[in-house]
């Protein structure tokens, strides 16, 4: 084999490993959601250095305007430039339809991709942010949240995005449901 080959081979196992039984259990005696958020962060740390991490929890209700989404920051790792409790809406974008629509993982290499798809965009650019990684958490075909981490690399490995997806599943279970969630957006083609 090709010592290339095997050491990205290595490197992909170690990184799909680094979340680990020991870290799920403890994941498990977690006291409340912000204990979790820190054991989840801590291993973002690991899975993707140089990077930065938030779940939005989508608060849309049938009450909101049609064809757009609520957004709350629901956990931020630079709370004082990103605070919990921040809203934002979001309008059909090639964004929010692949989160929203299709309820798939959009991955975003680049600043021009930050800045065509996230308004706060020249915010992020102060923490050098050049890619990201939305994971939406699911409740049937509902998008209830989405756990993004934003890198300063132009470009992820395989095992970082396997590693944050799976960081998401493991944090699905601590972010709440918002009451009366509802939200619609009419499906277009993919582009």
């Amino acid at each position: 084999m090709d010592p290339t080959i095997a050491l990205k081979t290595t490197s992909a196992v170690a990184a799909g490993t680094a979340i680990t039984a020991a870290f799920l259990d403890s994941l498990a005696e977690a006291q409340d959601a912000g204990e979790a958020m820190r054991l989840i962060d801590q291993r973002r740390l690991q899975v993707a250095p140089g990077s930065i991490f938030s779940i939005q929890q989508n608060v849309t209700t049938d009450g909101d305007a049609a064809g757009q989404v609520l957004l709350r920051r629901f956990y931020s790792s630079e709370a004082s430039s990103f605070p919990v409790n921040g809203a934002k809406r979001k309008t059909l974008t090639p964004w929010s339809e692949c989160l929203f629509v299709r309820g798939r993982v959009f991955v975003g290499e680049g600043e021009h991709v930050l800045a065509s798809n996230f308004d706060d965009f020249e915010q992020m650019r102060e923490y050098r942010l050049r890619s990201v990684v939305n994971v939406p958490l699911m409740q049937g075909r509902t998008c209830f949240a989405t756990f993004n981490v934003f890198g300063t690399r132009e470009h992820w490995l395989p095992q970082e995005v396997l590693g944050i997806r799976m960081l998401a599943l493991a944090a699905a279970r601590w972010v709440p449901v918002a009451p009366r969630l509802a939200y619609s957006f009419e499906e277009t083609p993919c582009l």
